[in-house]
C-alpha cells in the first residue's frame, strides 16, 4: 500500500491546483499587486511539477531539480522588477488598479 505522500498523483493535483488558481487570478485580479501574486502561483505550481516528475519519473537525475531552481531564480528577479515598477507606478499616479494605467504617457 502506498502512503499518499508517495503518490504522484497528489503531487500533480497540487500543482495543477496552484496553476489553475494562478490564472483565475490573473483574469480576475484588478489590482497589479493581486497580478503579481498570480503569477507567482502559476510559476510556483510550474515547478512543483518539475519537482515531481523529476522525483517519480526519472529518478536518476536531477533535472527537475536544476530548472525549478532556475524558476525560482526567474521567479525572484521577475517580483523585483515588477515591483519595483509597481511602487514607481504608484509614486506617480497614485493608482494600483491595472484600469486605471490604460493611458500612459510617453
Amino acid at each position: 500500500m502506498l502512503y499518499l505522500w508517495e503518490r504522484p498523483e497528489v503531487f500533480q493535483f497540487l500543482s495543477v491546483l496552484l496553476l489553475c488558481s494562478g490564472i483565475l487570478g490573473l483574469i480576475y485580479r484588478r489590482t497589479l499587486l493581486g497580478m503579481l501574486i498570480s503569477v507567482e502561483l502559476i510559476m510556483n505550481g510550474a515547478g512543483l511539477n518539475l519537482v515531481v516528475a523529476n522525483r517519480f519519473f526519472q529518478t536518476a537525475g536531477v533535472d527537475g531539480q536544476v530548472f525549478t531552481l532556475f524558476v525560482m531564480g526567474v521567479a525572484a528577479s521577475e517580483v523585483a522588477i515588477a515591483l519595483g515598477i509597481v511602487l514607481l507606478l504608484f509614486k506617480r499616479t497614485k493608482k494600483i488598479e491595472a484600469e486605471g494605467l490604460k493611458e500612459l504617457k510617453g
